[in-house]
């Protein structure tokens, strides 16, 4: 696990000079303490800097292949390197090292952009063909290891592993995009398919880029996607054993390390899953660590203490309070763009306390989205029923009609709260996940939004993105759809950007089994039936399980990884809420209606709205503002 950064120039290979290089590698010192290098050759600058996980004493990088026809840069971990070792030595390969970025390299001049689809891993990569004086990035399939790229005003393409480190580089123009403002409203993250300042772009999951001097920036190449339009046949027993056999893999697979290795532990089914196999795989305890919150209503830490008993970890744990408020500034240097997931905090110091321990973490991430276990996945599947019922000319009007009427009842139990369903209802099957999945609903968005900032906005609309995403989706019913939303969109742009960055600012090294692409591939072929049954997420997962892990841990209510900002807000951070509404960095960008702005506060406070998520989005971009300079 490392941090990469480059210059590469595509209109005539003028010198690179290394401090610029050395200069974007040094804003990620975080992500690799072990060390680090910069290499140049006309038109050219990699730089790395080194998490030493494999290989611990050699492997250094820039790496350049045992023949000097080519030079890699790359962050991440190859999980099928040892057998790709044995394959392409085979072939007349040679390796001085022992360690996976060096595989890389001997599979990229065997296959060329082929390479990728060898690759069984999480990474992002630059490998420089000096030959062919040819730059090719690759990022992989899920999207685990991020990769920023920009354009600049000499005819250069600077890319890194995070935007701070193309924000070390003297051309970069630092301009807020208003499309990225919008997304960020809408989402709580900016998506990988915009960044917060123009010019800048993020190379997307699956995707790769080949250049060449003298020719221009070329568009991505797509070289993985995840498919729902099959449909796999067998017993359950068979699935249930094949899957067993895939979650095992996945586990063991990223079990191999020279360094101490670890888990993270919520108590959840995905977390409990990863550490029970882990405990079958290991010859001694494994280390877990959790955190918990002060509001017991949303405190897991019970949970997985259980789990720790069960198998017999070496477990530590945390809380988090509402004196933690005070790291949010870190938070936005963190992300560098606004992020507005909560459990931001909460993740950051759980991998915090796991390095204390251990260098490498594995996670439950990924299960959710491959195999249905968010509760809107159930209301979605659920929703298209009606739909399939009701036809568009009816449901609309009339759904739409009950949905405007309806109160926003924040106050009152789930079941009584049917304004969002009934306007989902009112809407087709994309439209209606779209609105489901939204931080701040486009209703929201516009009041809040003041006339000058409409008019920059124009016709964009931030939804438009994901029912482009579904209604083009490989997939054949609305609950697919919505799952490869899922894995395009919000995985990579919410989920692994939050383990990215908050696992890296530690130096901590955080692994996904549960996004092993032949296990998503599994999951995603799958009858409904098997992911969604009986008002349960995850059906087939969970049956899987049972012989490892007790009914109140598979079946209890999905809670999520939630920080109880609304009571924090209401009551020893309220004071911080007013603050947002008279914020002298976010009235001076004139986005927003500061008197609507300044209700909603209150409305939150006395307990007549729930506008805590949106409270956290205006905290964390007007921080982010600052951070990047931009205020």
């Amino acid at each position: 696990m490392c941090g990469i950064a480059g210059i590469y120039h595509l209109e005539t290979p003028k010198p690179v000079d290394p401090a610029r290089v050395e200069a974007m590698c040094d804003a990620l010192a975080h992500r690799g303490p072990d060390g680090s290098g910069v290499w140049t050759a006309p038109g050219v600058g990699l730089g790395h800097l080194r998490l030493s996980i494999i290989d611990v004493a050699g492997s250094p990088q820039p790496m350049p292949s045992p023949d000097g026809r080519a030079m890699l840069v790359f962050n991440g971990e190859i999980y099928n390197y040892r057998e790709l070792r044995r394959e392409l030595r085979a072939t007349g390969a040679e390796f001085r090292t022992d360690g996976d970025s060096e595989v890389i390299l001997a599979a990229w001049q065997r296959w060329g952009p082929d390479c990728v689809t060898h690759l069984h891993g999480m990474f992002a990569f630059a490998i420089y063909d000096i030959e062919a004086r040819t730059l090719f990035l690759a990022r992989d399939r899920l999207g685990v290891k991020p990769l920023f790229l920009a354009p600049l005003s000499d005819g250069s393409l600077a890319f890194g592993s995070e935007l701070k480190a193309l924000l070390a580089h003297p051309l970069l123009r630092r301009e807020i995009d208003p499309l990225a403002v919008e997304d960020y409203l809408a989402w709580g993250y900016v998506p990988d398919t915009r960044s917060i300042l123009k010019g800048v772009t993020k190379l997307p999951a699956g995707h790769s880029l080949l250049l060449r001097h003298g020719a221009p920036l070329p568009r991505p190449v797509q070289w993985w996607d995840i498919s729902f339009a099959e449909r796999r046949k067998g017993r359950v027993e068979d699935l249930e054993a094949e899957l067993l056999h895939l979650l095992r893999e996945a586990v063991t697979s990223r079990m191999v390390a020279d360094v101490p290795l670890g888990a993270f532990l919520s108590g959840g089914v995905d977390s409990s899953s990863v550490v029970a196999l882990m405990a079958e795989a290991s010859g001694q305890p494994v280390k877990t660590c959790s955190i918990g919150f002060d509001v017991a209503a949303l405190d897991e830490s019970g949970y997985a203490t259980q789990i720790a008993r069960q198998f017999g970890t070496d477990h530590r744990a945390r809380q988090v309070s509402p004196d933690d408020f005070e790291a949010i500034g870190g938070l936005a240097a963190m992300f560098d763009e606004p992020f507005a997931d909560a459990s931001a905090l909460p993740t950051w110091r759980v991998c915090q306390l796991a390095r204390e321990s251990v260098t490498v973490a594995l996670s439950g991430d990924g299960a959710d989205e491959a195999f249905a276990g968010y509760r809107r996945h159930i209301f979605q599947r659920s929703e298209d029923r009606v739909r399939g019922l009701i036809p568009q000319a009816i449901r609309g009007p009339v759904f739409g009609t009950l949905g405007a009427l309806y109160p926003k009842a924040d106050w009152a139990p789930r079941p009584l709260r049917a304004k969002s369903t009934l306007l989902s209802l009112a809407a087709d099957s994309a439209e209606g996940y779209a609105r489901s999945i939204g931080f701040t609903p486009p209703e929201l968005r516009d009041r809040l939004y003041s006339d000058d900032f409409r008019r920059l906005r124009g016709g964009y609309r931030a939804e438009q993105t994901v029912l482009d995403l579904m209604r083009a989706a490989p997939a054949r019913s609305g609950l697919d759809r919505a799952q490869y939303a899922d894995l395009k969109h919000w995985l990579p742009g919410d989920i692994l950007t939050k383990v990215d960055r908050a696992s890296m600012a530690v130096s901590l090294e955080a692994r996904e089994p549960l996004l092993d692409h032949r296990l998503i591939e599994f999951a995603a072929r799958l009858p409904e039936s098997m992911r969604v049954r009986g008002g349960q997420g995850k059906w087939l997962m969970k049956r899987t399980m049972r012989r490892f892990l007790p009914e109140p841990i598979l079946y209890r209510p999905k809670q999520g990884f939630v920080t109880p900002i609304a009571q924090w807000f209401r009551g020893p951070l309220a004071q911080s809420a007013r603050e947002i509404a008279s914020s002298a960095t976010l009235a001076r960008t004139g986005w927003f209606d500061a008197p609507r702005l300044g209700g909603l506060v209150e409305d939150h406070i006395s307990g007549k709205s729930d506008h805590s998520r949106l409270l956290w989005q205006l905290l964390m971009l007007e921080r982010s503002l600052a951070h990047l300079g931009i205020a």
